[in-house]
């Protein structure tokens, strides 16, 4: 096929304390060939206030601080730059989609982005004193959705990028809400408190069936409780509305398509397929404009599972996080999909 282009998500196995976690990705980042991911950072976080990133992550978290630090000796770097370029403090995003559909125990979503900012790397990660959990990291350290032993799912949704403030981008809130919440109930707090430094909504779900949209700006978070819950890339609540980006039609349709599909009782693989099918609503092959499906998966919070896929119309891989857990499972390098390099 000659149009085509393979994509690869590495799978990345860690475990250990913080210090070690950090040490063991900076180690596995610097070994890259050419190291490409460092100036990408650069451009994005020049305006970083890195000394109050480095005093909140110390009351918000000190084991993110200490992943950090391990993160710095492995890469041979000075610790404030480290926490510049990796804690996801006051960092300038381009757009992206996202769309998710929670409903009878199974969380699936679809992540759209361009293959140049995207990390292709899933993480399966047992710190010593935290929670276990796997998913797909974004600047290394962050999360753009996963799902922890606890069962807690987590994922974002772009907004928009005009009404900043200062505060964490949504990668490390993701990552730091499956590192610390076991439920929706702590993610609730947890979601609230943290500061914000752009518009997104985070879907999110438990063990339980619980689940919640949250409509997040600099200056104020919204919680709706939605069962099912379909979520995409735009603010529903008056309060928020005038904070969307002036073309929300995509968004809108993906929400409404996604709405069609609830009366029909779909198998958490056959979601995975109906989502990952290139002649899917719902897939998208823009990668030039940010707008093209990267990865599909299904997390199913009762059975620590998950189904995955990169590319369109890719085979999925099913994992077990207990099996992870226990020792028992056997992880591959990477995986492989396939994208349009025409669109591309």
């Amino acid at each position: 096929m000659p149009n085509d282009e393979e994509l690869i998500v590495r799978i990345a196995e860690l475990r250990g304390d913080y210090y070690q976690i950090g040490l063991e990705q900076g180690k596995e980042l610097k070994s890259l060939s050419g190291f490409p991911l460092i100036d990408q950072l650069r451009e994005l976080t020049s305006n970083a206030n890195v000394q109050k990133s480095k005093e909140i992550i110390e009351n918000l978290s000190p084991k993110f601080l200490q992943e950090l630090e391990g993160l710095a000796e492995g890469l041979n770097m000075e610790l404030d730059r480290t926490i510049k370029l990796f804690s996801g403090y006051d960092v300038v995003f381009p757009e992206m989609g996202c769309t998710t559909l929670v409903k009878e125990g199974y969380y699936v979503r679809n992540y759209d982005f361009s293959p140049e900012m995207y990390d292709a790397r899933l993480v399966f990660m047992q710190p010593l004193n935290g929670y276990a959990s796997v998913g797909f990291s974004q600047q290394i350290i962050g999360r753009l959705d996963g799902m922890n032993e606890k069962g807690l799912v987590a994922g974002l949704h772009f907004v928009n990028n005009e009404h900043k403030g200062e505060g964490f981008i949504a990668t490390t809130i993701v990552r730091l809400l499956l590192e610390q919440c076991a439920n929706i109930e702590e993610a609730i707090a947890f979601i609230t408190d943290i500061p914000h430094g752009y518009c997104y909504n985070y879907s999110i779900t438990d063990k339980s069936g619980k689940s919640i949209i949250v409509e997040a700006s600099p200056q104020k978070q919204i919680i709706n409780a939605a069962n099912p819950l379909i979520c995409t890339n735009h603010f529903e609540s008056e309060m928020l509305r005038n904070k969307n980006r002036k073309n929300i039609q995509g968004s809108v349709k993906r929400k409404e398509y996604v709405s069609s599909l609830l009366t029909e009782e779909l198998s958490p693989m056959a979601i995975y397929h109906h989502f990952n099918n290139e002649s899917s609503p719902l897939f998208f092959k823009h990668y030039k404009e940010y707008f093209g499906t990267l990865h599909t998966v299904v997390y199913s919070p009762k059975e620590l599972s998950i189904i995955m896929g990169v590319g369109e119309n890719c085979k999925p891989m099913v994992f077990s996080l207990k099996e992870f857990m226990e020792g028992r499972l056997i992880l591959p390098e990477y995986m492989t999909g396939i994208i349009d390099q025409v669109s591309y």
